[in-house]
C-alpha cells in the first residue's frame, strides 16, 4: 500500500475520518496520507491550505507517518477521482456525515457515489466510529460466480497488510439445512482463493440482509466489513433502502467497497 487519500470538507465527519486512517496506516513504511479538498473560487486557495495545514498539525501525533495536504479547484468528485486515479490510489477514505445538515449531504452523498466508482477501494468510515485494529474481518459474499466477482486483489492487500482473521459471511434467505451443490462449489473455490488466510465460513438464513451482517459484525466482534459491488448487490441495498441508510449512517463498523 502506497497512496491513500483522505478527502475533508472540514465537518466532524470528515475530520473523524482522517484519524482513523492515521491509526489505521501508522507504522506502515512507504505509506503517503493525501489530505485533500477542493474548492469553488479561484480566491478561496490560500484559506483552503491554511485549514489544511492547521487540521494536519492537529493530527499528526506520530512521526512515523507521512502526510502531505493537497487542494484543487473544481467539482469534488470529478477532482476526486482524477487524483486517484493520476496518483494510482490504493485506497480512499471518507466519512459519511456532516457537521450540519448540509454537510452532512455533500458529505454524505459524495461519499456513497464515490464508493460506486471502479478504480479504486473506499473505506467508509462511520461518524460514531473508533479505531481498533483489524483483528476481524467480515467479507460479505452472495456465493454466485466467485472467481468472475470477486476482486481477490484489493482484498488480499489488505489481508496481507493487517493479519486479521478472515470472515465470509452468506445471507439467504432460502437457505435451508443444508448449502446446494452449486453453493457448495463456490464456497470450495472461495476457500481456494483466500486459503492463505484460513477463513471461516457462516450461512445466515434470515431475511434482513442488512440486519443479519450488523448483528454478525457484532457477535463476533468485526473491525472492518468488506463489500463486493456488484449490481443488485448487498451494497446497492445497503445504500438505497431505508434498513442501510441507517446502517451506513450509524453503525460502528467501517465498510470497505470493492468492485467485481
Amino acid at each position: 500500500m502506497n497512496t491513500v487519500i483522505v478527502p475533508t470538507d472540514f465537518s466532524v465527519a470528515s475530520h473523524n475520518a482522517a484519524q482513523y486512517a492515521i491509526k489505521l496506516l501508522s507504522g506502515l513504511t512507504g505509506v503517503e496520507i493525501i489530505l485533500y479538498h477542493t474548492y469553488a473560487h479561484e480566491n478561496e486557495a490560500d484559506n483552503c491550505y491554511e485549514n489544511l495545514e492547521r487540521i494536519k498539525s492537529e493530527l499528526l501525533t506520530d512521526e512515523t507517518v507521512n502526510m502531505t495536504i493537497l487542494a484543487d479547484q473544481g467539482d469534488f468528485l470529478t477532482e476526486l477521482e482524477k487524483l486517484a486515479r493520476h496518483r494510482q490510489a490504493d485506497l480512499v477514505i471518507m466519512g459519511i456525515t456532516g457537521r450540519s445538515a448540509s454537510a452532512q449531504a455533500f458529505m454524505g452523498s459524495n461519499t456513497l457515489k464515490m464508493a460506486e466508482n471502479k478504480f479504486c477501494p473506499v473505506l467508509i468510515v462511520p461518524p460514531d466510529c473508533e479505531y481498533h485494529t483489524l483483528k476481524n474481518v467480515l467479507l460479505t459474499s452472495d456465493l454466485k460466480n466467485v472467481v468472475s466477482s470477486t476482486p481477490s486483489g484489493p482484498i488480499k492487500k489488505i489481508l496481507k497488510t493487517f493479519e486479521p482473521n478472515l470472515h465470509i459471511v452468506s445471507v439467504d434467505s432460502e437457505l435451508y439445512i443444508a448449502l446446494t451443490e452449486e453453493q457448495e462449489a463456490e464456497k470450495t473455490k472461495l476457500k481456494e482463493m483466500f486459503a492463505e488466510f484460513s477463513p471461516s465460513f457462516y450461512f445466515l438464513r434470515l431475511f434482513d440482509v442488512d440486519e443479519a451482517i450488523n448483528m454478525f459484525a457484532s457477535d463476533k466482534n468485526i473491525d472492518l466489513i468488506i463489500n463486493i459491488q456488484k449490481d443488485h448487490s448487498l451494497l446497492h441495498r445497503l445504500f438505497n433502502t431505508s434498513h442501510t441508510k441507517n446502517i451506513v449512517y450509524h453503525s460502528t463498523v467501517p465498510v470497505l467497497v470493492v468492485h467485481e
